[in-house]
């Protein structure tokens, strides 16, 4: 069986991800791509003007294709493995690039902490797993709304977006995907020093994010059917509140969530996604959990089914 993609590799991979959860960091390929980045960034001499925004374009570029021809020479090297080995190696690949129980773990932590009644500790575990900006000031809803965005957010480019780069493209695609959105993210800032630097990182990352984005926000709507919430209202929901948002992809998996657990969610002096839902509370938190590990398992089998029909 010699493809580049499998649907018991997707499998394979959750069920790791599942079991054993993320390597050490010395071991782990994001680290890796992360050190490069700021390698990179350390080597180039940066004006903060718009010079650098060539710079952003060549740490783009120097990675995606270490990225894609790590993901080229793995898969060569493992055609020639007995079947079982080559599965169990593209799968350790691949979950390389998600991470669902990192996700659902910084969000229990979270939950936990505010079923405790320690706002702080749940303040402090949000700002240190799930969001960038200060948390010392949040409320409990509030706390609560910030860890449901985060949760659907990543679900979208943490989770679908990889598998689906990996049903398309296989381990060249999800690896070189894992690439970019590692590079928004450490250079994706509006600050003095990255202005110019990460513009092309970031819309990189929002062009290869457009489909992942609206395909999670739809499997939400499944989701929240199942769960009791009529489809037609939650993607009119989706539908106007989708562009609230800075971001022209976090909308979407931002306000699926909210039209699947009918809650308002409210970045404070930014947007209010829903605003007619109720105001969250600490009991959402593990409601989105769960929107969360169902998303993911439909994700998981729309990605197998496609990764089936490109092997044909």
């Amino acid at each position: 069986m010699n493809r580049s993609t499998s649907p018991l590799v997707v499998l394979l991979a959750l069920a790791i991800d599942v079991i054993f959860g993320d390597p050490p960091n010395k071991w782990h390929p994001v680290a890796w791509m992360g050190t490069l980045i700021a390698k990179l960034k350390e080597q180039a001499t940066l004006q903060q003007n718009e010079s650098d925004y060539t710079t952003g374009v060549g740490i783009s570029a120097t990675g995606l294709g270490l990225s894609a021809l790590a993901g080229v020479v793995l898969e060569f090297v493992s055609r020639n493995l007995p079947n079982s080995l080559r599965l169990l190696l593209q799968a350790i690949v691949l979950k390389s690039t998600f991470s669902v129980r990192g996700l659902d773990d910084a969000a229990a932590e979270v939950s936990t902490a505010l079923k405790q009644y320690d706002l702080p500790k749940a303040q402090q575990q949000l700002s240190w797993h799930l969001v960038s900006r200060d948390t010392s000031g949040l409320n409990e809803p509030q706390v609560a709304a910030a860890t449901i965005e985060s949760v659907a957010e990543n679900t979208s480019d943490g989770v679908v977006a990889p598998l689906l780069f990996y049903a398309l493209f296989g381990l060249p695609g999800a690896l070189a995907y894992r690439f970019a959105n590692t590079a928004d993210a450490m250079l994706g800032y509006r600050d003095a020093e990255r202005e110019w630097l990460g513009k092309f990182p970031a819309k990189l990352d929002d062009v290869l994010n457009w489909l992942p984005a609206r395909l999670s926000a739809m499997i939400m709507v499944l989701v929240g059917r199942l769960l009791g919430r009529n489809p037609n209202e939650s993607i009119e929901i989706i539908y106007t509140n989708q562009s609230e948002t800075a971001s022209p992809n976090a909308g979407y998996p931002m306000s699926a969530a909210a039209a699947a657990l009918d809650v308002s969610l409210e970045k404070v002096g930014h947007y209010n996604l829903h605003p007619n839902g109720r105001i969250p509370n600490r009991d959402d938190i593990d409601q989105a959990r769960i929107l969360m590990w169902l998303t993911v398992a439909i994700a998981t089998l729309l990605s197998g089914i496609f990764a089936t029909r490109r092997n044909r």
